[in-house]
């Protein structure tokens, strides 16, 4: 039998970006198929500059210790508690009158190829802000660690949108893509008809991670990120630096495939900004050749395993990329004719689509109901994300 109480619920995420704390406030009625939710309010609490860099420390082998991880644990476990905390009273909630809080963490480590692994062959992920301090903090059954239980399937843990992507924005007629432009780039596909089973949902590479990382080196350390694309409009695609770039193996990996800072964080961001010197390109132009590289990489995968097979009726984009018009329109002009939209445009902000995929998820797991999508993950089967935290 359906619970069809309705709930209030926060959903908490911290991307790959590691720029802070997205938090969604969601009324939610019924689970499964039957979900329905309502959005009450939505923040972003930016993270400060130390944790930010702290994060990344974590996050690099070369610079990470154990001693950081476990502080750092236990400081983002505050942190989100303060958002949860902050974005209840933004919304009118009492946190007594709080039902749950879904909280993704973040992430600093993800392994899903066990060839990748030097020490015991096995694929691994680790996602961190300790839900044991949110739950204490605000009294509130708080699910967490979401990724794992599809990894002990089988699966590479990841996305984990797919599920809620289906729920939110499924169609009886119509073929839809959701497409996540966050640190890292994901899509979801949808088939038309409402069949889950036929779900297709992957990583396509880097999202704004490598433009971040660029432009705060282009900029010393000024600016973390291209607002608006302001740098990269002033600047000229290098694309014999573009053509290196698209050489990356991850592009054309078929799915299912997932990817992160291990890939394209740091590390990658310093080659770039090597190889960049050595061809003379920086500065703003090298801003806006990463930049044709986000959208290019994107566009490949398109080519390569969506448009042989299907044809969307329309293409829904949300995340932080959304702000970037000049990687927008670089997107809508390799993706003509097909119509592309935003979540904004079904009346769900652009940047809360992953704070209300963890609310959804928290509900989906004290309701019993599983919420991995094996199609996109590569899990022998479905099995019920997240590890609660009782109040």
């Amino acid at each position: 039998m359906t619970d069809m109480k309705t709930k209030k619920v926060v959903g908490l995420m911290s991307g790959t970006s590691a720029d802070g704390v997205d938090a969604a406030l969601v009324e939610i009625r019924g689970c499964g198929l039957e979900t329905r939710i309502n959005l009450l309010a939505f923040e972003i609490y930016p993270f400060p500059k130390n944790i930010r860099k702290s994060i990344f420390k974590a996050s690099n082998i070369s610079s990470s210790t154990i001693a950081l991880i476990s502080g750092l644990n236990f400081y983002l476990g505050e942190i989100f508690a303060r958002a949860t905390i902050d974005i209840a009273k933004k919304g009118d909630v009492d946190l007594s009158n709080l039902d749950l809080i879904g909280s993704h963490g973040q992430t600093i480590y993800h392994n899903s190829d066990p060839n990748n692994d030097p020490h015991y062959g096995i694929a691994s992920t680790l996602q961190i802000g300790e839900p044991s301090i949110i739950a204490e903090r605000t009294g509130v059954t708080t699910v967490a660690d979401f990724r794992p239980r599809d990894m002990a399937a089988g699966g590479i843990g990841a996305p984990l949108s797919p599920y809620v992507h289906f729920l939110l924005f499924r169609d009886i007629y119509h073929t839809r893509v959701i497409h996540n432009i966050g640190g890292i780039s994901n899509l979801t596909l949808i088939p038309g008809g409402g069949d889950m089973s036929k779900i297709m949902a992957f990583d396509t590479g880097p999202g704004n991670m490598v433009i971040d990382g660029v432009t705060t080196i282009m900029t010393d350390g000024e600016k973390g990120w291209d607002e608006n694309g302001i740098l990269a409009s002033r600047g000229k695609i290098d694309k014999e630096l573009l053509s290196v770039l698209m050489k990356h193996p991850f592009l054309t990996k078929p799915p299912s495939k997932s990817t992160g800072r291990e890939e394209f964080g740091e590390d990658y961001v310093r080659d770039v900004v090597r190889i960049g010197k050595d061809k003379d390109v920086c500065g703003n132009d090298l801003i806006s050749t990463v930049t044709a590289f986000t959208a290019e990489s994107i566009l490949l995968n398109y080519r390569l395993f969506i448009l042989p097979e299907h044809r969307p009726a329309e293409i829904v984009f949300c995340g932080g990329g959304t702000k970037n018009p000049v990687l927008m329109d670089m997107l809508k002009d390799g993706l003509k004719p097909i119509p592309i939209k935003e979540t904004d445009d079904y009346n769900i902000p652009s940047d809360a689509v992953e704070a209300i995929t963890f609310a959804v998820l928290a509900n989906e797991a004290i309701s019993g109901i599983p919420s991995n999508i094996p199609s996109a993950t590569g899990a022998g089967g479905k099995v019920i994300l997240g590890k609660i935290i009782p109040a």
